[in-house]
């Protein structure tokens, strides 16, 4: 450590790496965030908004990356439901629909206030 008056580059390098570190495991975590609730909500809302569209294998498709997207995040009860949801598409409407809505309404991804969309280029 090298001491200029009352200051210490080594104590200050130190405490910027620290600083760094905590600033890097923080936007992981929010990359993580984004790469599995934001992306699982998103494709979930496309899939309950095209139903007429989308024929049984698309909709087992997606309900089954969209589990597998919550399960990753840990989110294991709303995984489980949508993996549910995914297996009774096309047997049972009445049943899928209310399997989407319990897994939705558990969604800590559908409680966040959405701030609105900044339109400016970070280069």
């Amino acid at each position: 450590m090298v001491k200029f008056g009352n200051h210490t580059l080594g104590a200050e390098k130190n405490q910027l790496e620290l600083s760094r570190k905590q600033l890097r495991k923080k936007a992981l975590s929010r990359f993580k965030y984004v790469r599995t609730c934001v992306l699982a909500r998103e494709l979930c809302l496309i899939v309950r908004t095209n139903r007429g569209a989308f024929t049984r294998e698309d909709t087992q498709r997606c309900c089954n990356l969209i589990s597998q997207l919550c399960k990753e995040a840990g989110c294991i009860e709303q995984s489980e439901l949508c993996h549910r949801a995914s297996e009774i598409v096309g047997k049972d409407e009445g049943e899928y629909l209310e399997l989407c809505q319990q897994s939705c309404l558990k969604c800590g991804e559908s409680k966040r206030l959405r701030p609105k969309k900044n339109t400016s280029y970070v280069a």
